[in-house]
């Protein structure tokens, strides 16, 4: 299963759904979910490229396509939807998604890489206590990258986060998490990067699992169809050795628990 991948119905992903879907059925893949980006704030890059009425109609013409050899799930993945959230309710709640994701994207009307420059010291802090208003509010289904900001970081020359200096935020986060009965992804889309490896870190994962947490998704975030399941062979090898037996897939925005592959 791949639960985040982009198409050309998101801003920054020439994709076509269909060429996705071939390739994902060469690929062996048997579910897959569409999470184009959505925002409501005029200020944000994603802001004004979505059209629904498109997105749905490539859905319903996947699905007829290839539905017999491929689950293909609606999503969505909204920036910032702690933010304008009457907003986003009234453009969103006629829409029958299944998945609801919610990330990070930008801090106060900056994009997070100028973020980062205009704040060296402070800029993993900021983005933490960002993400934890996202997931205390947000009306949302899994967390999207939690530490995002880290591929910033090292694009930017300075070095990943120290797990252990910032464990009190992180720890906050996913409490929240699973008290509001939301789940988290491993992302492989720092594995295609000079980050080199998944989001959010392995420690993360594990201390999810530790409090409690059972919803986990993995998650390409691949924009491009050739590179459609990247990485979840990993992904699904990491959710393993952090404890975890089974990953969710999503339905009407309601999971179910199906067990890891044995490999």
């Amino acid at each position: 299963m791949d639960y985040h991948h982009h198409t050309n119905n998101s801003i920054d992903s020439k994709a076509i759904m269909q060429d996705v879907c071939e390739q994902a059925i060469s690929k062996g893949i048997k579910e897959i979910c569409f999470t184009e980006h959505f925002s409501v704030n005029p200020s944000a890059p994603t802001y004004g490229h979505m059209d629904f009425a498109k997105y749905q109609q490539d859905i319903k013409d996947s699905q007829d396509s290839y539905g017999n050899q491929l689950t293909i799930k609606m999503g969505i993945e909204l920036c910032e939807p702690h933010l304008m959230m009457d907003v986003y309710q009234t453009e969103l709640n006629s829409i029958p998604f299944d998945f609801i994701m919610g990330s990070v994207h930008n801090i106060g009307n900056q994009k997070l890489r100028l973020h980062l420059r205009a704040n060296e010291d402070t800029f993993y802090d900021d983005y933490f206590a960002e993400m934890y208003k996202l997931v205390s509010d947000a009306d949302i289904d899994v967390l999207a990258h939690i530490d995002l900001m880290k591929r910033y970081a090292v694009q930017e020359g300075h070095n990943v986060y120290t797990f252990e200096q910032h464990k009190d935020q992180i720890a906050a986060i996913l409490e929240k998490a699973i008290q509001r009965g939301i789940g988290i992804e491993i992302n492989t889309s720092g594995m295609r990067s000079s980050l080199s490896e998944a989001l959010p870190t392995p420690q993360i994962v594990s201390l999810y699992n530790d409090l409690g947490g059972k919803i986990l998704t993995l998650g390409s975030d691949s924009h491009k169809a050739e590179t459609v399941g990247a990485g979840i062979k990993e992904a699904a090898q990491i959710a393993r050795q952090c404890g975890f037996t089974h990953i969710c897939q999503f339905d009407k925005r309601e999971p179910r628990a199906v067990p890891l592959p044995l490999s």
